[in-house]
């Protein structure tokens, strides 16, 4: 048998290859690949935490140069801690008015006008009283904010280090946690 008589699709595994979903490839693939450069758990944990809680602040526009800073700030990984904020972007507009309305409930302010309407109304009628008043409704819903990451991002760290440090424990031993379609889990069980 020559090199020219051998079919390429014998050659070929039997089973397709893994196509993992968006999740898999996105966020834990990262996080395995600093885990397998030598991040330690507990500063992967404290990256993760302070991205998360700093991707849902309330100030629009601000959460990739806050997790820069305190990332730089803090001596944590800026890749868990970008990664981290990424994710949770949707959530920071899902939060926003919940955090002016209980900033107005706590610091006894005037509730903001949410239809277009009175906004515009006020935009044309006193615009300086306006902006005035969106800056502390947004400074009240900030404070709110930062007592909620300052109780929150301990526990989360403390909450995610022992699972991270059971994954360094599986890369070591070439364990790498992957997630097989459930038909290939059979076939490798069956042989």
């Amino acid at each position: 048998m020559t090199s020219s008589d051998v079919n390429p699709a014998d050659t070929q595994p039997s089973h397709p290859p893994l196509h993992h979903n968006w999740l898999y490839r996105r966020v834990a693939l990262p996080i395995f690949a600093l885990l397998r450069m030598g991040a330690s758990p507990k500063k992967l944990a404290w990256s993760i935490a302070v991205g998360l809680l700093i991707g849902i602040n309330p100030v629009l526009g601000s959460t990739t140069i806050f997790c820069l800073a305190a990332a730089f700030l803090l001596r944590l990984n800026v890749a868990a801690s970008q990664l981290a904020n990424h994710l949770v972007y949707p959530f920071e507009l899902l939060f926003l008015i919940p955090f002016i309305r209980l900033g107005d409930i706590i610091f006894h302010t005037a509730p903001m006008p949410f239809t277009a309407r009175s906004l515009i109304h006020a935009a044309r009628t006193n615009p300086l009283g306006l902006t005035r008043q969106l800056w502390q409704w947004e400074k009240h819903a900030f404070l709110l904010w930062l007592g909620l990451a300052v109780v929150l991002i301990p526990i989360i760290a403390i909450a995610i280090t022992p699972l991270l440090s059971r994954l360094v424990t599986r890369i070591d031993h070439h364990q790498y946690p992957i997630i097989r379609p459930p038909h290939l889990s059979l076939e490798r069980a069956d042989s």
